[in-house]
């Protein structure tokens, strides 16, 4: 069976894209399945670059078409931060999710609300020859000052979905998976792997 390998070892994404890709005649696999434990420098100039890097890292090290993803928050009130430092924007060296959530909360409480955000994510797919394609999904809300919810992973818990009463914590997986930029942007990139693995899609979805 075709092989899709997933560039990372956040738990939290390869739940998200098993979910998101599972349908797909493809057989899914992560680094750990292969034994790979690559440490991929993500100091690119743009979400594209640092998903690319991992892609085609993965793919180079597999022989394995593999995707990768980058994904940041931006805040408007703060020029776009945290942007493509989002899961650095903490002091220390290694911070917790919830050490960046309250680094981000304390930067806000001298900024009258809302605070608009977007969560911005690009998907990229390398081929071992070192081909690549892209594609990118957005989800538009605002942070708020108190936690909410239990799903989710890094900023989810203080992000409200726009025309939503809930934070991205507080959606389940259905919802989350229609709704997330990682989900727009995995939807978006559905085309592209059913063109590299020559299958079809389900009502061209």
């Amino acid at each position: 069976m075709n092989q899709l390998l997933l560039a990372t070892e956040n738990p939290g994404k390869v739940l998200e894209m098993l979910a998101l890709l599972e349908d797909l005649p493809i057989r899914l696999v992560t680094p750990p399945d292969l034994g790979l434990r690559l440490h991929v420098v993500e100091d690119g100039s743009s979400y594209a670059e640092n998903a690319s890097r991992k892609a085609l890292a993965h793919a180079r090290a597999s022989g394995l078409v593999s995707l990768g993803d980058d994904s940041g928050l931006e805040v408007e009130v703060l020029n776009g931060q945290p942007g493509l430092y989002s899961a650095r924007f903490a002091p220390g060296p290694h911070p917790s999710d919830a050490d960046r959530r309250v680094t981000l909360l304390n930067l806000l409480k001298n900024h009258p609300r809302p605070w608009k955000a977007v969560f911005c994510c690009t998907v990229a797919i390398a081929e071992p020859d070192g081909s690549l394609l892209f594609a990118e999904g957005k989800c538009r809300g605002e942070i708020v000052p108190l936690e909410k919810g239990i799903n989710g992973f890094g900023y989810d818990p203080i992000f409200r979905v726009d025309g939503l009463e809930k934070t991205m914590a507080e959606l389940d997986m259905d919802e989350k998976n229609k709704l997330s930029h990682r989900a727009r942007a995995l939807k978006a990139a559905r085309p592209a792997l059913a063109a590299l693995f020559g299958i079809s899609l389900k009502n061209g979805r």
